[in-house]
């Protein structure tokens, strides 16, 4: 390394703790890659391969992509199975002294997707889990970085009863120990896992101690503890919108192996994967996409419970006997987005004028779904209605600060009283308690923006 020059000294060092990754360097308003990284990069984008000088005997390998067009090439090596680092400049280049300060600002991996065409709206985007202990017991969690959802279990039996709760979740990335043994490592690629990533950490980190509280099983903390901390080290972000750890038991609902799961056509079809013509494209009739993930997560795990099972049938038959208020509910969820989406891209950071308008016209329905469901007179129904919090001063805010059917520029998209967005840091109550059935959205990230 001495023979090279500074700048791509400064990439070698960044590589060395990446090397499962491309590496998206930045220089000015592209991102370069190099060497190794070049070469393959350069194949799987179908992009033009370069060199340039770096110092040492031989020319190095090089191809870069446009800041301004990067998630689109990032989006392409992530449904490939990759993982990609991006590596910003940390300081002005007009006011550097020597080579310019980098650093990786976050890792996005199959399993870490925000946004972008490859997050579908109505399916979750699991990053899971496993965990090996004594006695044929295999811990197992997952979480949907996108929604902020996380839940935990614990598998006994044979391996093949904790690969068939990874394809259940669908998890496109799966967090394992170094030392997992080769043969689960085998049987985990055999099932469409796209990536898999290394976490040794299963120490119990304190930002994440609330989170934890319903975890009294010390298995269930170390397997959800290693998922989080390779959250905490990857992403270098706020994860604020993470919602409490759940837990659950594989025998609350009907055990429904891989094959036959697929064979019956509950999700997916055998013959391309696609949802029409399956059992959930046939039943989807859900207004938001909250919903539709939910309804996918019922279809995959059905209840056993006789006490659950009748409970949801009466909520079924209580919506069925009221038409106009069932059609008055259709309606203003029309208007509901993705709020638990919208919570994470507030907390990544990755807010803009649009997402705004869609949380203030999603928050602007919640006194009216109050209002209907109170109207129904039935005692799950006001329970439903009761968890809603309206969010009235956040609403007003976003009211005041958001010009009607704004850009995509922050700058262009604010009115003069955008400076009002920052008393919603104000409003927002801490991490972990749940408005509107979700986490209060944290807004540190929007005042910044602001």
């Amino acid at each position: 390394m001495a023979t090279y020059t500074p700048m791509i000294k400064q990439y070698l060092q960044v590589k060395a703790d990446y090397q499962d990754a491309f590496l998206f360097f930045r220089l000015g308003d592209f991102y370069e890659m190099f060497f190794e990284d070049a070469l393959k990069a350069s194949q799987e984008l179908e992009i033009t391969l370069t060199s340039r000088e770096g110092g040492g005997e031989e020319r190095i390998p090089m191809c870069g992509v446009p800041y301004h067009s990067a998630p689109n090439y990032i989006e392409q090596l992530i449904n490939k199975g990759y993982k990609v680092a991006i590596c910003e400049q940390t300081e002005d280049p007009k006011t550097a002294k020597g080579v310019v300060k980098r650093e990786v600002v976050q890792l996005i991996t199959p399993g870490t997707v925000m946004e972008g065409r490859g997050l579908l709206e109505k399916e979750n985007n699991f990053i899971a889990t496993v965990s090996v202990f004594p006695g044929d017991t295999y811990g197992f969690a997952c979480s949907d970085l996108s929604t902020g959802e996380s839940r935990v279990t614990l598998v006994n039996g044979s391996v093949e009863e904790l690969i068939n709760e990874l394809s259940i979740s669908g998890a496109k990335e799966v967090v394992i120990e170094s030392s997992l043994s080769p043969e689960i490592q085998k049987k985990l690629k055999e099932r469409s896992i796209l990536a898999l990533s290394i976490e040794d950490n299963t120490d119990l980190n304190e930002n994440f101690s609330e989170l934890f509280a319903d975890l009294e099983n010390e298995q269930l903390k170390n397997t959800a503890s290693r998922l989080f901390n390779y959250l905490y080290r990857t992403q270098k972000r706020s994860l604020d919108h993470l919602q409490k750890v759940s837990v659950y038991k594989v025998q609350q609902y009907m055990k429904i192996d891989y094959f036959s799961k697929r064979n019956l056509e509950l999700t997916e079809t055998i013959r391309s994967t696609a949802k029409k013509g399956t059992l959930l494209w046939l039943l989807d009739e859900t207004m938001t996409a909250m919903g539709g993930r939910m309804l996918k997560q019922w279809i995959n795990r059905p209840l056993i419970d006789k006490a659950e099972i009748s409970r949801r049938q009466e909520l079924v038959q209580l919506f069925v006997g009221q038409f106009f208020e069932r059609q008055e509910l259709r309606e203003k969820l029309k208007e509901v987005y993705d709020l638990e989406r919208l919570a994470g891209r507030v907390a990544f950071g990755n807010l803009n004028p649009r997402d705004l308008m869609q949380l203030k016209r999603s928050l602007l329905q919640v006194p009216s779904l109050k209002h209907i469901l109170e109207s129904l007179s039935h005692e799950e129904a006001a329970l439903m209605a009761d968890r809603l919090d309206p969010c009235e001063e956040a609403a007003d805010l976003l009211e005041q600060a958001i010009v009607d059917n704004p850009p995509l520029s922050v700058k262009e998209g604010t009115s003069s009283v955008m400076a009002t967005i920052t008393s919603l840091t104000s409003i927002a109550m801490p991490a972990g308690t749940e408005r509107l059935g979700l986490p209060c959205l944290n807004v540190t990230s929007v005042r910044k923006q602001a």
